[in-house]
């Protein structure tokens, strides 16, 4: 009797052993202590810097943070919502693995979760996952540090698991398992993803109802309709703080409406089309899905020593050392690819394609149509402005997906749907319910078809394709190529395109052989899908090695402390005034958080960041900095001014930073002369372009009613000054003569700022497009600015109880379960 029970375990003990033992095989250098030095998780420790130190010194959020773009909420950069208590059952399922391993381990059981609901079989759904795990862009997003979107797209599978689950009549346990996962889906915060595994999930009910209405049971369909719903309900409960936070929030970025009126034919009521497009894949670019160096692979790799490029120089009589010093890093000459740069392509896997088009050949019901449906339209959404029609419905009619960029992403559905449905077609060859030369046939179609694309290709691949990127002559003018060089280029994308496309032959032929052998009996099926699982890895773990590998690691100290001050930075550092802001030109100002690990910078590196500071920006700071660039004098550079920016970082003949002082900056505050209202948000930006901010004070007529009191003065003795400062509360001490209209150099943001006079709940109001203002009464006052925002106090009180009552019905139903399983059968 045991050894029938451990039978029946062993492939469940055997999926874990090999998922750890791969996951650990491939992040070896975690073993030596090592970590990966990941460019977005670089920016995070610049953007993050004062909300960590002030968690570390208080104990407490700080939820807003003034050390870039002026200011903004801390909840999209670094907000601990603890009191979501499912969170902690992350921690369970990764084994305690460290970061990223983790994640590649949560992508393993996730998919295999998937599997075992569906009925596969535990051998093959091991292949299966391995198929989903290593899907390249998967690990292309680990290693550029998008963490959150790795950790999210983990528990899609799970989520819909729950999903079908629940769609089998397994109300009471499919409902738990889509609570659970959704709630930690949501948690893992990257709404993108959660958007896509929403349109998924629709998509498979839509099939799910047209199914129900064929054979006339709309009953139970409504019915698992309505335990999804409650299941819903309290994935939003327990993470109700943070979605609360970031809906608020979003009206307000660039994800939210623009109150401009200019540009109306690029702008929707989320993210601007042009923006939101950028990153889209190419329509040829689509074949990477088959052959992973199909538009050349990264647009960073290194040069390999027998390239063609390589060949080349030395044909032409280039000197060996500069050969070893061209290809000893990386350089943007093989990727040819529709999008501006790339670190990899989106690989699936060739035996996954192959066992896809197998799948809509012999799979049978709404399960095949639903992921034809969803893999089709991912690949058409991701061409973005290449197939702009589409692009421009979804973006003005489907809610919410104009509130997200890199359309290029919505390729993760595919690499879901794919292996699912490859996955499925083999458990219909293993099951073998179908006539046999049915099955055969199907096997012979997908063979054609799949082996043969990729055998045109190997053969001829320069039939249809230039091999010419849209970048090539900037490219060529930028590092001063000759024609030659450039031909080499274009002769080595193609011979990689080749090389990958007779890789990929080769792979499709070895599946296709284990399909005859399983189908024919030549083969035991449980033997076949474990060469299967070993043909998936050295697939997919190959190409992912070209991407993500052992020197993407580094020392754990340089991963933790990612920034060397300058001498620029240890000057400034220098200056005792409490808060005051840094613009640094010797970065890219606009994209990068580096500056924020010590200062409180102009610039920064979000993909949410305010809305009417990004339109600031567009409109008087790049003005301003290249009026600055011309004059180097900020008498004629007012809104740099008016945002406190005290110092300037500058390149010097060397190309070091120095900094440069501004006298003209105006301070943490000031009283004004004069109010200019406006009518809208046009007025106001154009009201900038030529105003004396320390006078005049341009405020929108929405506001007037909070300068009813507000005669225009200013007294020579009137003087306001900030005393202390910390990221969530300012405290002003002020004189005025007569009632006061003082300016702040803090980002307005209307939504848990509170001010206080003396004390007293005071309204204050936006002024200059982005700052805040007050009328002050005559006297000696202070002034205490503080964010209290209600989402954060409420949200984490439901929060609380919602994970609560969630844990103890998990616990009261397994309890129960274990009492039903250990009662004596009758």
């Amino acid at each position: 009797m045991k050894n029938i029970e451990f039978k029946k375990l062993l492939p469940y003990l055997a999926a874990i052993v090999i998922f750890l033992v791969v996951t650990i095989a491939y992040f070896s250098p975690l073993l030596e202590g090592k970590k990966i030095l990941q460019s977005d998780i670089v920016n995070f420790r610049g953007m993050s810097k004062e909300i960590v130190d002030f968690r570390a010194k208080t104990g407490q959020e700080p939820l807003w943070t003034n050390s870039m773009f002026g200011g903004m909420p801390a909840y999209q950069i670094s907000a601990n919502y603890t009191s979501n208590l499912i969170g902690h059952l992350d921690k369970v399922l990764t084994l305690g693995l460290p970061h990223p391993a983790s994640l590649v381990f949560l992508y393993f059981i996730g998919f295999f979760i998937l599997l075992l609901v569906m009925g596969v079989d535990p051998w093959l759904s091991i292949a299966g996952a391995t198929a989903f795990a290593f899907s390249s862009y998967f690990f292309i997003i680990i290693d550029a540090g998008h963490n959150s979107k790795a950790h999210a797209i983990a528990y899609m599978a799970p989520v819909m698991a729950g999903i079908i689950l629940t769609m089998k009549k397994k109300y009471l346990w499919g409902g738990i398992m889509t609570a659970v996962f959704l709630s930690l889906e949501v948690k893992a915060n990257h709404p993108q993803i959660t958007y896509y595994l929403a349109m998924t999930a629709m998509l498979f009910g839509l099939f799910q109802l047209i199914q129900s209405i064929r054979i006339k049971e709309l009953t139970p369909f409504f019915k698992s309709v309505g335990v999804l719903l409650i299941a819903l309900v309290f994935a939003v409960l327990t993470n109700i703080t943070s979605l609360w936070a970031t809906w608020e929030y979003g009206k307000y970025t660039i994800r939210g409406q623009s109150e401009l009126t200019s540009d109306k034919g690029n702008r929707t009521t989320g993210l601007d089309k042009d923006y939101a497009t950028q990153w889209s894949y190419g329509i040829g670019e689509t074949m990477t899905l088959l052959i992973p160096d199909f538009c050349g692979g990264s647009s960073s790799a290194k040069i390999s020593g027998n390239s063609k490029i390589v060949e080349a120089m030395k044909t032409n009589g280039v000197p060996d050392g500069t050969i070893a010093q061209f290809t000893s890093q990386p350089m943007p000459f093989l990727y040819w690819g529709a999008q501006p740069f790339t670190s990899g392509p989106v690989y699936v896997g060739a035996m996954m394609i192959f066992l896809f088009v197998l799948g809509l050949i012999i799979v049978k019901g709404p399960l095949k149509w639903w992921l034809l449906a969803a893999t089709v339209l991912s690949i058409l959404l991701s061409w973005g402005h290449n197939l702009m029609p589409l692009t421009d419905f979804f973006l003005n009619y489907l809610p919410g997906y104009n509130k997200f960029r890199a359309v290029s992403m919505i390729l993760v559905i595919a690499e879901f749907t794919i292996p699912l449905l490859g996955i499925l077609a083999l458990k219909e060859i293993s099951d073998k319910r179908q006539d046999q030369k049915h099955l055969f046939k199907g096997l012979q179609i997908a063979f054609v078809i799949s082996a043969g694309v990729a055998l045109f290709f190997a053969l001829l691949p320069g039939m249809f394709l230039d091999f010419a990127g849209a970048g090539d002559r900037y490219m060529q003018q930028q590092y001063q190529l000759p024609d030659w060089l450039m031909q080499a280029i274009r002769d080595e994308r193609l011979r990689l395109l080749r090389m990958d496309a007779i890789r990929s032959f080769v792979f499709i032929v070895l599946a296709g052989g284990i399909g005859w052998g399983v189908l024919f009996g030549k083969i035991k099926k449980e033997y076949a899908f474990i060469v299967l699982t070993v043909l998936m890895l050295a697939d997919m773990f190959t190409v992912n090695k070209r991407y993500l590998n052992n020197d993407s690691f580094t020392s754990a100290s340089r991963v933790e402390n990612p920034f060397e001050p300058t001498a620029a930075d240890s000057q400034i550092l220098q200056d005792t005034l409490p808060d005051y802001r840094v613009l640094n030109l010797t970065s890219n100002t606009f994209n990068d958080a580096g500056t924020s690990y010590y200062h409180k910078s102009i610039g920064g590196y979000h993909g949410a960041k305010l809305r009417r500071y990004q339109e600031l920006i567009d409109h008087g700071i790049q003005r301003d900095i290249q009026t600055f660039a011309k004059t180097m004098s900020t008498d004629s550079t007012p809104v740099l001014n008016m945002l406190n920016t005290r110092y300037f970082i500058l390149p010097n003949n060397d190309k070091q930073p120095v900094a440069f002082p501004n006298p003209g900056a105006l301070g943490n505050a000031w009283f004004v002369s004069a109010a200019q209202m406006v009518d809208n948000a046009d007025a106001e930006i154009r009201a900038l372009n030529n105003f004396k901010p320390d006078s005049v004070a341009v405020v929108d007529k929405m506001f007037a009613e909070n300068l009813k009191s507000y005669t225009p003065s200013r007294d020579s003795g009137d003087f306001i000054k900030l005393k202390t400062y910390t990221a969530n509360e300012l405290v002003y001490q002020y004189k005025s003569k007569n009632t006061g209209l003082a300016v702040f150099s803090e980002i307005y943001y209307p939504k848990g700022w509170n001010a206080y006079v003396d004390g007293q709940v005071t309204p204050h109001f936006r002024a200059d497009y982005v700052l805040r203002a007050m009328v002050l009464p005559a006297g000696e006052h202070n002034v205490r600015f503080k964010f209290e925002p209600g989402v954060f106090i409420i949200g984490e009180k439901i929060s609380l109880i919602s994970s609560v009552l969630l844990i103890v019905i998990v616990l009261v139903m397994a309890a129960l379960e274990f009492w039903k399983s250990r009662k004596p059968q009758v």
